[in-house]
């Protein structure tokens, strides 16, 4: 299959301060003591995609990247490391690396998504399509959008929920509207010509966009190349793409071109509204040929493109880990509800238990840790080479690795960076600890972030 893939790995998100830092960037955050970027590649390599372009935001974080590539999917992955400036989105980082794009289609897949839907299925999509774009579609988790999570620490504030705006056509392979991140409100707007050009419509607001992209190479570079304000591929370029689909070169004899233009207004109670007509069946030309057509059905005098959707299986497991909370909610599903994710052990080997030390379901100690006597985890994260002392409890936390913890400590709700210290009968809850920061005796902290100072 003539793909090129590219992973958008990322950087030092801001979102995700403190967990990621010089040393930790965020394509090596730790999801079940597997950096977040090994889900993405281990999927990649199932569906036999092995030829990678993986783009990481600073020169810093792109050696870091790819020195643990090397070491971890070495003779199995051929991967490029693109370094990119930061903060240029990722329709300005494709277009950073668009000289190294050759391929037919290109697969763009986000790095921070942890998910058991398969690219190769998505790449076949497209293909049989021959689209200029598929957008993956999965549910949207129970407890809400990951778009819209918490960013953990005192930000208490609570922001309305914001959702995606999804019109389908009746079989639901055509993306006929997409408003990313759109507040719910009483009505929006659909486009006239495409209303009339379907017959009819689904629209969605239970589905959330992947980050997961199949794009005609040819199409994504003239966009990128003349739509130089483009910064996002969700919130540019596939709109524009989804919207122009049907706009025509040359205007069929008696529809104007500004009755196309036209807007629609449909107001939508529910989560999905069927608007018009019932189109004919399945065996009926798609409303793009029969769009292209003149009025006898004998000549294609329009240019289409097709625009198309791969809408996951409900029961599929698909969430970006795009902010503290999301971080918190990944690690807790891979080693419970979502473990097929997990090629390894849930203990690593020959751990050091004291007595009467208890580790719960939904639990993973990394190799080399070692705990004291009568202390519980549950629900939690141990990461590796871990000294954890006696009478200690975590609960519902992720403790990365080489972290020492000292006696009688009790963590909730937290998240432990790499190297700190706790020192004896500290109590954490609701809070992030940065990397190498040291905690002093005794001390209580509830909802706070604690960080060194980056020099």
């Amino acid at each position: 299959m003539d793909f090129q893939v590219v992973v958008l790995a990322g950087g030092n998100s801001k979102s995700l301060t403190p967990l990621v830092s010089k040393d930790v960037p965020k394509p090596l955050l730790p999801v079940a003591n597997h950096p977040v970027l090994y889900y993405v590649l281990h999927q990649l390599e199932e569906s036999n995609l092995k030829d990678l372009i993986v783009v990481v935001e600073g020169e810093d974080a792109g050696l870091l990247v790819g020195a643990w590539i090397s070491g971890t999917f070495v003779d199995r992955l051929h991967v490029e490391i693109a370094a990119v400036p930061e903060d240029i989105g990722t329709a300005g980082a494709l277009r950073a690396i668009s000289h190294y794009l050759t391929a037919k289609d290109i697969l763009v897949v986000s790095g921070d998504l942890v998910s058991d839907v398969s690219p190769g299925a998505v790449a076949a999509t497209h293909r049989r399509h021959d689209a200029v774009v598929t957008a993956t579609l999965c549910c949207v988790p129970i407890s809400g959008s990951s778009e819209s999570g918490s960013s953990g620490g005192k930000d208490k504030t609570k922001k309305p929920g914001r959702y995606n705006i999804i019109g389908l056509d009746p079989r639901k392979q055509f993306l006929l509207h997409i408003a990313t991140g759109a507040e719910i409100e009483k009505d929006t707007r659909l486009q006239k010509h495409l209303l009339h050009a379907v017959g009819q419509m689904e629209i969605r607001s239970d589905l959330m966009d992947a980050h997961m992209y199949a794009f005609k190479r040819s199409v994504l570079q003239e966009v990128l190349d003349r739509k130089d304000t483009f910064q996002s591929l969700k919130q540019d370029v596939v709109p524009y793409l989804v919207r122009s689909q049907l706009k025509s070169e040359a205007v069929l004899s008696g529809i104007r071109q500004a009755e196309e233009d036209g807007n629609e207004k449909v107001s939508f109670p529910n989560n999905q509204v069927m608007v018009s007509q019932i189109l004919a069946n399945a065996s009926t030309p798609s409303f793009h040929e029969l769009y292209s057509m003149d009025p006898d059905g004998s000549a294609q005098t329009r240019k289409t493109h097709k625009c198309c959707a791969y809408i996951a299986s409900s029961s599929s497991y698909c969430v970006r880990l795009n902010s503290i909370q999301a971080f918190m909610d990944i690690n807790r599903d891979v080693t419970g509800e979502a473990d097929h994710l997990l090629s390894d052990n849930v203990i690593g080997p020959s751990p050091k238990l004291g007595t009467k030390t208890t580790v719960g379901p939904h639990c993973m100690l990394g190799e080399g840790s070692e705990m004291g006597d009568k202390c519980q985890v549950k629900r939690s994260v141990i990461g590796r080479h871990c000294r954890i002392g006696s009478h200690v409890k975590v609960v519902n936390s992720v403790v990365m690795n080489h972290v020492t913890i000292g006696d009688g400590c009790i963590i909730q709700g937290s998240v432990i960076c790499s190297n700190v210290q706790l020192q004896e009968r500290v109590v954490l809850k609701d809070c992030q600890v940065g990397a190498g920061f040291v905690v002093t005796a005794g001390s209580e902290y509830k909802g706070e972030s604690l960080a060194r100072k980056e020099k």
